[in-house]
């Protein structure tokens, strides 16, 4: 019995992770485009010292997914030493 409601608990969880997913990628736009970045190797310099922390921001609206005015929805490639990352982001075209 404990065994059926793991499965259950667990099927249940994948199919509300599913529709959750589901819901944030459908308020997101298609990237219009991809731009690559190459990070060239270099020494390292000296840290500098710590800066006071800044205020809190107001909060953000709710809502659906949009580029400030001039800029496009994309995917920024970022090619480094320590590999490549992806990220979804607006771009000023």
């Amino acid at each position: 019995m404990a065994r059926a409601l793991l499965i259950i608990g667990s099927l249940l969880t994948l199919a509300a992770g599913g529709l959750a997913a589901a819901a944030f990628t459908a308020t997101a736009p298609e990237p219009t485009r991809t731009v690559t970045i190459d990070v060239a190797t270099g020494p390292q310099g000296e840290q500098g010292p710590a800066g006071p922390p800044g205020p809190a921001g107001p909060p953000g609206p709710a809502g659906d997914f949009s580029c400030l005015q001039g800029f496009e929805p994309g995917v920024l490639v970022i090619n480094a030493p320590g590999g490549q990352v992806r990220t979804y982001t607006c771009i000023a075209p």
